[in-house]
């Protein structure tokens, strides 16, 4: 009984978590329109059908539905320009800035959360390559590269995460490369050649990776952590349907997850975050896994609704930029409508796809 409860209580903070974001992101949307003063018709808490209606400001009914997660907001004239006032007829500069709200907002959070986390605690600077071991015999070793040597640039080129080595380093399989590594503050060069068939269990330098452990810091510290964290997750976002073509990263690694397998992580970095607090002082980079995660989903939230895909804030921007840029007649707004719709239909189709993916393959979380 104690478990379901545990159980039961752990799904409501996950749908509260979740639908916190969801909410940042339609608050950015509305703190945007207003400043332009465009009217929001509704706020709704949660999705219809509607629950009841709290109370009305500013021209704006705030309701809530019966559907608990998330939120919407509706503003006045949204897909019919012909409505003097409404979003549609605004200009394409105060549509654009509308649209990037809910996206920022996100973005904004996530930013906020890893600075939150990085002020409290140790933890580990995954902008960085720490080499932790070095295989008998390895190029590696042949080299000369030790436990505690930072890779910082591979022929020249800036290496910002362990994503990035691996994809430098494969991309240069049987061939010389030189590494620049900081070695107790010594800045260092070494060359060596990535072998292309490894032994098993080891990769082509023969090093396992890790990254420094950073220690608690200042507000301002943590707030510049915290920016580069979230530039790094949206460049690490960018980059992987390449690493997925180039093989650095397995389809399972890489693969697109729904409520349930967010849930899952969620659950899981529950248990991490109920075992590290027994045993923090034997754990110095033991920080919130829980907060992290969340500060990860939100900028994720963020970075997707950027994509330029219909029914996403990024496909509605992309069909605002021929009015910016030539100045000329917007897009048909029926044809603006049609692809939104059929977007729409196809990331609902999608969101069942990962849904049912979650439930029969679940992730296999480590």
């Amino acid at each position: 009984m104690d478990t379901l409860l545990t159980s039961l209580l752990r799904i409501l903070e996950f749908i509260l978590a979740l639908g916190v974001l969801v909410f940042l992101h339609e608050l950015g949307h509305f703190l945007v329109s207003r400043f332009f003063k465009i009217e929001i018709e509704e706020f709704g808490f949660g999705f219809p059908p509607r629950m009841v209606k709290l109370f009305k400001l500013g021209g704006t009914d705030f309701t809530i539905n019966w559907i608990p997660f998330g939120a919407f907001v509706r503003p006045k004239g949204e897909n019919d320009p012909e409505v003097p006032g409404g979003l549609a007829s605004a200009s394409p500069w105060v549509r654009l800035a509308v649209l990037l709200g809910g996206p920022v907002m996100n973005l904004l959070t996530g930013v906020i959360l890893f600075t939150i986390m990085f002020s409290r605690g140790s933890y580990y600077d995954i902008t960085r390559v720490e080499i932790a071991e070095v295989a008998a015999a390895s190029p590696a070793e042949q080299a000369g590269l030790l436990p505690g040597d930072l890779i910082t640039a591979i022929d020249g080129k800036r290496v910002d995460g362990s994503s990035r080595l691996q994809t430098l380093v494969l991309a240069r399989a049987g061939q010389e490369i030189t590494l620049t590594v900081e070695r107790d503050g010594e800045k260092l060069t070494f060359t060596t050649t990535p072998r292309v068939s490894p032994p098993e269990g080891q990769g082509a330098l023969g090093i396992v990776m890790t990254s420094p452990i950073v220690e608690n810091q200042t507000f301002a510290g943590a707030a510049d952590m915290a920016l580069r964290y979230t530039w790094q997750q949206c460049v690490e976002l960018l980059r992987l349907p390449g690493r997925l073509i180039a093989g650095t990263i397995s389809p399972e690694e890489s693969r697109v997850v729904g409520p349930v397998g967010m849930y899952n992580m969620y659950d899981y970095t529950r248990e991490l975050d109920e075992e590290a607090s027994s045993n923090a002082e034997t754990n110095p980079a033991a920080t919130s896994n829980t907060l992290r995660l969340i500060a990860v989903i939100s900028v994720a939230l963020g970075f997707t609704n950027l994509l330029p895909i219909p029914a996403l804030d990024g496909g509605r921007i992309l069909l605002t930029l021929p009015e910016l840029i030539t100045g000329k007649r917007r897009i048909s707004v029926k044809l603006e409508n049609a692809l939104n719709a059929v977007g729409f239909i196809l990331l609902l189709a999608l969101l069942a796809f990962t849904t049912l993916q979650d439930i029969i393959n679940p992730l296999q979380l480590k």
